[in-house]
């Protein structure tokens, strides 16, 4: 099948979602050029978000100990990954972590506490901790697994922006990967968010062994939810969780599949907001900068588990990839602003050492 990666593009600038079967035909990676479909790609982003990139910082608020099977999960009941389990934080100490990713440069605060939801202690901590994150200026955004609209309500009223709740894959996968709550128990929190005012972030996970049309099947949905933003994770191979082995449609995960996946994902949900999520440094490696052409956002100084690029590494790749870190006016550390106001630099001017050795 022939791909127009530009027809595609004027779909997406009309602000209208591409359809299936061209969302399915970009993941087989046949009939077009990458770099092509990259270009269309980020025509798209361009028309709705400029060159900026939204950075985000994530706090694991409370780590482990969780009742839920999620496979892909290191703090779900089934893994044995060696993780160390806390409590939730208190509000002086998620305070303290928000001003910090302030001051390193991120536009949003995004906290994630383990649990299959949040009790009424846990949600009085949580209120308090935003109301005093919102003062500072930082946007927020909270995981905390599945709430009803009373719950959503409360953190409305407190100030809260968005409210993440991952629908992770299709329907018809989500079986595979846990069975203590279903696909419809996800929908019902992201409801209960959109009914309370508050804006959605859902998102999936690329690699728990689902198939490409899997991954159109959950790229559909979120544009029928119309989700403001969309996290993409792309599975990271932790020992002891029961879904470890980075794979999709029976193909290891490359970062030429990680790009189209991108881009589909964009050209499918053109005006939401595309975040590159876990995964980034691993399975992208030297090719992370060609993925801010699709995507408009990301994450800095690593995941729930796992590290990540430091916030100086990951504004200096946004910079040397002519995007501008967004954030907001008046808000800009000073190391930040420096960094921006200088823009690309050119490499050290150091010597470079030379390989000494017999010509033969």
């Amino acid at each position: 099948m022939s791909i127009d990666p530009q027809g595609l593009a004027d779909t997406g600038c009309a602000g209208q979602s591409i359809p299936r079967h061209d969302a399915r035909a970009l993941l087989d990676g046949a009939g077009f050029d990458l770099m092509d479909l990259l270009g269309a790609a980020g025509r798209v982003r361009r028309h709705f978000f400029d060159n900026t990139v939204s950075i985000h910082v994530l706090d694991n608020v409370r780590s482990g100990a969780c009742p839920e099977d999620c496979g892909y999960c290191g703090q779900s009941k089934d893994s044995t990954a060696p993780l160390k389990p806390y409590k939730l934080k208190n509000v002086d100490r998620i305070v303290a972590d928000a001003r910090a990713a302030r001051d390193s440069g991120a536009f949003r605060f995004c906290m994630a506490a383990s649990g299959r939801g949040p009790s009424a202690t846990d949600l009085n901590v949580i209120c308090q901790a935003v109301e005093r994150i919102k003062a500072m200026g930082l946007r927020t955004c909270l995981s905390a697994g599945l709430m009803d609209e009373a719950a959503a309500q409360r953190l409305k009223d407190a100030g809260l922006d968005r409210l993440n709740h991952n629908l992770n894959t299709s329907r018809a996968h989500y079986p595979a990967i846990c069975s203590t709550h279903t696909y419809d128990d996800r929908l019902a929190t992201l409801r209960a968010a959109r009914a309370a005012g508050l804006g959605i972030c859902c998102g999936l996970i690329v690699g728990m062994g689902e198939t490409y049309d899997d991954l159109v099947d959950v790229a559909l949905e979120l544009a029928e939810l119309k989700a403001e933003s969309i996290p993409v994770n792309f599975l990271l191979p932790i020992e002891g969780n029961p879904v470890a082995n980075p794979k999709c449609d029976s193909k290891p995960l490359d970062p030429s599949l990680v790009l189209r996946v991108l881009c589909m994902v964009r050209l499918v949900n053109p005006a939401a907001e595309v975040r590159i999520a876990a995964g980034r440094e691993h399975h992208l490696r030297s090719m992370q900068p060609l993925a801010l052409w699709p995507a408009n956002s990301l994450f800095m100084d690593g995941y729930l588990l796992s590290e990540g690029d430091t916030a100086e590494q990951t504004i200096r790749m946004i910079l040397d990839a002519g995007f501008v870190p967004r954030l907001d006016e008046g808000t800009w550390p000073d190391r930040v602003r420096k960094m921006i106001e200088q823009g690309p630099t050119p490499a050290s001017p150091q010597t470079a050492t030379l390989k000494l050795g017999v010509i033969r």
